[in-house]
């Protein structure tokens, strides 16, 4: 069986899997007609499929990181720091991108996010051809990026630096056109779907996140060591732009534009007829304490997300487990991960608690708490990995339920934008205060050999989680106040 089909496998009986078992819970019946959910259905899965890419062309280069270091190219303090800036760039862009989607709608702004992300990846595969992929593959025997020629010192590192500074700037600049992918996302599904049918919904958006966490570190990997580290650049550029044709045709802001009837969704702006200014809405949300106590557990969340994520990679290629199961396969735990903590979520939501998102949002803090204890009591053994795709499981769950769906009932389909814009700027702040965390706290060099050195990573996740969970006590019987019915 070729490499690539044995990773995809798993991914699509699990799939097939969550599909029929989907199929068979009860439905929330709102009169739909068979018409409007087909058409539904499709503006869904072209709109959906193309945020799955934009991780593709998010996470590609923190994905091949350890291959980066091991060549001489970016170490991982280097990356951390790259990827503290990308980070804030796309924190503090959602503030100004959730209002721009409110006001240009769902459907530019995504083809703003796939067109201007595969513009940037395309930029920087051509930083990494000016070097040449073959030197770069070879620095770490001692040549020199640019030329190939035999390691000198000085060259070498003025080749590296211009290298980085490329990436630094191409990345942020890629962090601000990815930054519309979630208000896009939960801007158009706002229009389409009900509020008592959002919590499948906000499953089946961490169920997108990990089919583009997949396609991200274990297919940007299979591509660098077949193809070089272009290819794992030029592929997510070519993706993007094949979905920002397909969304062109497919995707509609709402039902209306699409030819059937609007209708109204029982959320926050439920009969309100036109959308406030943004010097309403950003009162409304100042005024809202549910809306404060959901930014800072996504603040949380983000901190948890990308520490997960992010950091093990370099844990393990560190302590020499490069070779382990869970390093090889990545992606594919991830995304299983994330698509059973994104049906768990989605389910138990809309059929235990009545559409409501902060119970679950609990129950998966404290999932993450035993996870955090886990890797820091295992530190040093492969169950280590396994607590990190554990933790995976629990913070996707979470960030579709919130971000993904609470964001929508709580900002309503008219400041869906807006409300989501603040929500995911500070899961990217808290993305971002991670980075910098462990830039500076991490070991490095042979010190990073021995697992005895990395307690600050589980150590720093355990007041955040602890923090998070106590949090989402807080909005547990927390409801959208409607202004009207479907």
């Amino acid at each position: 069986m070729p490499p690539w089909l044995e990773k995809l496998l798993p991914i699509v009986l699990l799939l097939v899997a969550v599909s029929v078992v989907v199929a068979r819970l009860p439905r929330v019946d709102l009169g739909h007609e068979p018409g409007f959910l087909r058409r539904r259905r499709w503006n869904w899965i072209v709109l959906g499929l193309t945020y799955a890419f934009l991780y593709f062309g998010r996470y590609n280069l923190s994905a091949i990181v350890g291959e980066l270091e091991q060549a001489k190219i970016l170490t991982k303090e280097q990356f951390n720091e790259l990827d503290a800036i990308g980070l804030g760039v796309y924190g503090v862009a959602f503030l100004l991108n959730g209002p721009l989607t409110d006001r240009w709608g769902g459907r530019a702004t995504i083809l703003i996010a796939a067109g201007g992300s595969a513009l940037m990846n395309a930029g920087m595969a051509l930083a990494m051809s000016e070097w040449g992929a073959d030197a770069a593959r070879e620095g770490a025997q001692g040549l020199d990026l640019a030329t190939g020629a035999a390691l000198t010192g000085a060259p070498v590192e003025s080749a590296g630096s211009q290298l980085r500074l490329a990436l630094t700037v191409l990345n942020a600049a890629n962090m601000y056109f990815q930054s519309f992918g979630a208000v896009s996302i939960v801007k158009v599904n706002a229009h389409w779907f009900h509020v008592r049918e959002r919590g499948v919904l906000g499953g089946l958006f961490g169920i997108l996140i990990s089919l583009g966490l997949y396609f991200s570190y274990d297919w940007s990997l299979l591509l660098t060591k077949e193809l070089g580290y272009v290819a794992s650049f030029w592929t997510p550029c070519a993706v993007l732009a094949a979905f920002f044709v397909a969304a062109w045709f497919a995707v509609r802001d709402s039902p209306g534009k699409a030819g059937w009837k609007d209708f109204d969704t029982g959320d926050a702006t439920s009969g309100q007829l036109r959308a406030d200014g943004l010097g309403v809405v950003v009162r409304k949300l100042l005024a809202q304490r549910i809306v404060w106590l959901l930014v800072a557990i996504e603040f949380c969340s983000g901190f948890l997300r990308q520490a997960a994520m992010k950091q093990f990679r370099p844990y393990a290629k560190a302590l020499g487990e490069s070779e382990s199961f869970v390093y090889q396969n990545w992606g594919m735990l991830l995304c299983v991960a994330g698509i059973l903590g994104g049906v768990f979520a989605g389910t138990i939501s809309d059929h235990v608690f009545g559409s409501r998102r902060g119970p679950v949002a609990s129950i998966l803090y404290a999932g993450m708490l035993l996870a955090v204890i886990g890797c820091w009591a295992m530190l040093g053994t492969s169950g280590v990995g396994w607590s990190i795709v554990f933790l995976s499981l629990c913070v996707i769950g979470v960030h579709g339920m919130l971000s993904g769906t609470a964001s929508a009932d709580f900002g309503g389909t008219k400041n869906a934008g807006i409300v989501t814009g603040v929500i995911d700027g500070f899961v990217y702040l808290g993305s971002a205060t991670q980075a910098f965390v462990y830039a500076t706290s991490l070991p490095k060099g042979d010190a990073a050999k021995d697992a005895a050195n990395w307690t600050a990573w589980p150590l720093w996740m355990m007041p955040v989680v602890v923090i998070g969970l106590l949090l989402c006590t807080r909005v547990w019987n927390a409801r959208p106040k409607a202004g009207g019915g479907h």
